[in-house]
């Protein structure tokens, strides 16, 4: 179990559509049944986007709700739901926590730039996540580069994030503008590795998605994979749908003698309900 990686399958993210790739999943049934070839094959989570009926990125907890309820349906409680509070240049802090007191979601990824942006008020975000914590939330944090992550320390030293366990992820890459390499990752695990109470995660955008994901599994992180950040596999060929990304994710994590997180395994060590509704 201590040598588990877990993986989360992103699987479309707040900017693609059907003209980028027939099987991104957008519907609450498209997205259990991504969650659900997903989960066989290795993941544990899904990081979930919801959309408007003109398909566009919402923070809408409405139509959070109906795809947490389809995916509920189909799998039970086999898969760890996490839901976004991305703002995508359309969303304030304020905003962005509304919807997570809304929802009361299993789980949730929060941009620290985006919900504690420089000079905000940090009392604000305290109480917020003092919130999450007391309704048993787990929340993971977005960082998006070393800046952000020697921010994160700063902030984790002053005790804004109480004395809980604490998840991160460090993005690789940006959307459109600078793909990921395995050799990113080394600086940002520098900075992080002997940090006591803290796991982290990677995601990687482009094609070398895998290859990040394999030097995370290897320096005993975790994964996120999926079409919101790659939609080749490692050979350069599309891939047909996200659970292939999660298969070779889970390949990779065993060739480094590692076992992909059983979402039961995550949630009785991150998560203290059972399931997010």
């Amino acid at each position: 179990m201590k040598n588990d990686m877990m993986l989360c399958v992103a699987p479309n993210g707040a900017r693609l559509g059907k003209a980028d790739h027939p099987a991104l999943p957008i519907t609450p049934d498209e997205l259990a049944d991504c969650a659900e070839e997903c989960a066989k094959a290795g993941a544990a989570m899904i990081h979930l986007h919801v959309r408007d009926s003109n398909e566009r990125h919402v923070l809408d907890a409405g139509r959070y709700k109906d795809a947490i309820r389809a995916i509920r349906n189909r799998m039970g409680d086999n898969i760890v739901i996490q839901v976004t509070t991305e703002a995508v240049g359309q969303y304030q802090a304020e905003q962005q926590r509304d919807m997570v007191q809304s929802l009361k979601p299993e789980a949730v990824s929060l941009s620290l730039r985006e919900l504690l942006p420089e000079g905000a008020d940090e009392q604000t975000f305290a109480k917020f996540w003092q919130w999450m914590s007391n309704e048993r939330i787990w929340p993971q944090i977005i960082l998006y580069d070393e800046n952000d992550i020697q921010r994160f320390l700063t902030l984790r030293n002053t005790g804004i994030f109480g004395q809980s366990h604490l998840s991160i992820l460090i993005v690789l890459g940006r959307y459109g503008q600078q793909l990921a390499k395995p050799q990113d990752l080394l600086d940002p695990y520098h900075l992080i590795k002997d940090q006591p109470d803290l796991d982290w995660s990677v995601c990687a955008f482009g094609q070398h998605e895998n290859a990040c994901i394999s030097m995370a599994a290897a320096l005993g992180g975790h994964g996120r994979i999926g079409f919101e950040n790659n939609r080749l596999l490692a050979d350069g060929s599309t891939a047909p749908n996200n659970g292939e990304l999660v298969a070779q994710a889970a390949l990779s994590a065993r060739l480094t003698g590692r076992e992909p997180m059983r979402a039961t395994t995550l949630r009785s060590l991150r998560i203290k309900r059972p399931n997010g509704e």
